[in-house]
């Protein structure tokens, strides 16, 4: 769980701001939305599967940019 020690005189904006980077930070919404919705098994492969497809390609667009140089 998230949570964050407000100093003596701080905004409260800039104390948001800190405790939304944290909740970002350690993946608390994602995992929330991940176990709001129930998936099927086979469809749980396939988003896997895709998300690894996803990456790779991603991996192999940086190398070829990166082989430029």
């Amino acid at each position: 769980m998230a949570y964050i020690v407000i100093d003596e005189g701080e905004n409260i904006e800039s104390a948001l701001r800190r405790f939304k980077r944290k909740v970002q930070h350690e993946a608390i919404i994602k995992e929330i939305k991940k176990h709001s919705v129930y998936c099927k098994p086979g469809e749980k492969r396939r988003l896997k599967e895709a998300n690894a497809r996803k990456r790779m390609r991603r991996r192999i667009r940086r190398e070829r940019s990166f082989g430029n140089y």
